[in-house]
């Protein structure tokens, strides 16, 4: 996946009432600052200047989030009442979402469960952060910071040292004060909220001589940088995770952020918007990732995802998985009017289309 500009916009998926892009790394959704030339926002009013809606403020009503340094799918309403069902589907978690990340460490568990409250960091300069409630610090986590050589390995499943292709993980003597904190003691942690993420290893090998794990991951809850709190407190932050991840030398530090939003599907009443990206996490795409070892083949996950039940709709209409909207076209009615349940749907979809990043 190349860096963005104006005109690489890929679609995923299109039909009457979403789009679904593959965005970049490094671009933000929106932006009120004029100094920000690229957005997802002006990508799509450069690509698709006939649909955007004069009556929102960007001119596109994005479904959900993704962080400025995650890359992948991403769903656009292209109506009001569209957007209102995508929110029903969000609000009673029906949407499935599976990530693809690069993560620092051998993960020596094939898969598991991450359980870790969440809550917001109040510490004094960190208070644009998440937190783990109950823990203090960066404790136990793995790191190389300036003028030091701490190997990178992983933790198991107490919590104690491993080995990993002959390297074993380090706790230093005392803890640089200019790492960002993972996690504060529970009184700096506001509101912490029950997060759960599953998590499969894919491969292990080498990111730029360093030990990595090619991992998915599906968030089942949907907290504020959930994935990279999550991955940063089993001791395998995130490559390139500037925030929760490692005291990097500027020299060392990858290109980007290894987050990337791989699967998409969210099963509205009137069709299931459903979108998985090309995989960005390949030698081919990125000389530094060398794979050894496949545990886990992508492709059989992503039929698992798919062969995956949608839940029971409590509204009525055809089921989540039955065909999609076509596209507009001659011979094809127009869209019928909104009703008014659909327009008070918007309207609260509207106050709160916001949505907390998963990642």
């Amino acid at each position: 996946m190349e860096p963005g500009s104006m005109e690489n916009l890929c679609v995923l998926y299109r039909s009457r009432d979403f789009l679904v892009v593959n965005k970049h790394w490094d671009v933000r959704i929106d932006s009120k600052a004029w100094r920000e030339t690229l957005t997802l926002q002006k990508q799509l009013r450069h690509r698709f200047p006939e649909l955007a809606d004069p009556d929102t403020y960007y001119g596109f009503r994005f479904c959900h989030q993704l962080d400025f340094s995650t890359s992948g799918a991403l769903c656009v309403a292209l109506n009001k009442a569209a957007a209102g069902s995508a929110y029903r589907c969000f609000k009673d978690r029906r949407v499935t979402k599976a990530y693809l990340a690069l993560v620092r460490g051998h993960v020596q568990q094939s898969r598991m469960t991450i359980s870790y409250a969440i809550g917001k960091n109040s510490t004094e300069g960190r208070t644009h952060t998440m937190c783990i409630e109950g823990t203090q610090g960066t404790e136990g986590r793995a790191w190389r910071g300036q003028g030091h050589s701490h190997p990178v390995g992983t933790l198991d499943e107490l919590g104690q040292p491993g080995h990993v292709t002959g390297l074993q993980w380090t706790r230093p003597q005392s803890w640089p004060s200019h790492l960002s904190e993972l996690a504060s003691l529970s009184s700096g942690c506001e509101n912490p909220k029950p997060s759960l993420t599953e998590l499969v290893v894919l491969e292990h090998g080498l990111y730029a001589g360093d030990p990595v794990s090619k991992v998915l991951l599906q968030p089942l809850t949907g907290r504020t940088h959930q994935l990279r709190v999550h991955c940063s407190a089993r001791g395998h932050p995130i490559v390139g995770d500037l925030t929760y991840g490692q005291a990097l030398d500027q020299e060392d530090q990858p290109f980007r952020m290894m987050l990337h939003a791989f699967y998409l599907r969210i099963p509205t009443s009137a069709e299931c918007v459903e979108a998985c990206t090309p995989d960005p996490f390949v030698p081919a795409l990125d000389a530094c990732w060398s794979p050894h070892t496949l545990l886990q083949p992508l492709d059989e996950l992503v039929q698992v995802l798919r062969a995956a039940p949608d839940p029971d709709l409590s509204e009525g209409g055809p089921g989540p998985c039955s065909p999609c909207t076509p596209l507009p076209g001659p011979g094809r009615p127009p869209p019928p009017p909104e009703t008014e349940v659909q327009r008070a749907s918007c309207l609260q979809w509207l106050s709160e289309w916001t949505l907390e990043p998963d990642n």
